[in-house]
């Protein structure tokens, strides 16, 4: 599932919001539940949606929301542990 904001973020966009709206709409999980999640709040393993095709979409998503690249060598087991460590990512390919 494609989601709904395809164009770059704006920068000023906070990339969590941005962030939880791609999970929302990529494995098409209700806003509450998105919105219940932590830094904490385990992803890859503990969500059923959030299989390996879900991470190859979610991604894509990722690159065209951000407007960046995201190289294979630059995910790892820890990327998708939690949405924290999702997050940080997130901020990090942004910021680069």
């Amino acid at each position: 599932m494609r989601a709904e904001n395809t164009g770059p973020v704006d920068r000023t966009m906070d990339v969590e919001t941005q962030l939880r709206a791609l999970l929302r709409d990529v494995l098409a999980l209700s806003q509450e539940r998105v919105d219940g999640f932590d830094a904490d709040t385990q992803l890859f393993g503990a969500l059923p949606e959030l299989d390996s095709m879900a991470v190859a979409g979610l991604l894509t998503e990722m690159e065209d929301c951000f407007d960046i690249l995201i190289e294979d060598d630059d995910i790892d087991g820890d990327t998708f542990e939690t949405f924290g460590t999702l997050v940080a990512f997130a901020e990090a390919k942004v910021g680069n």
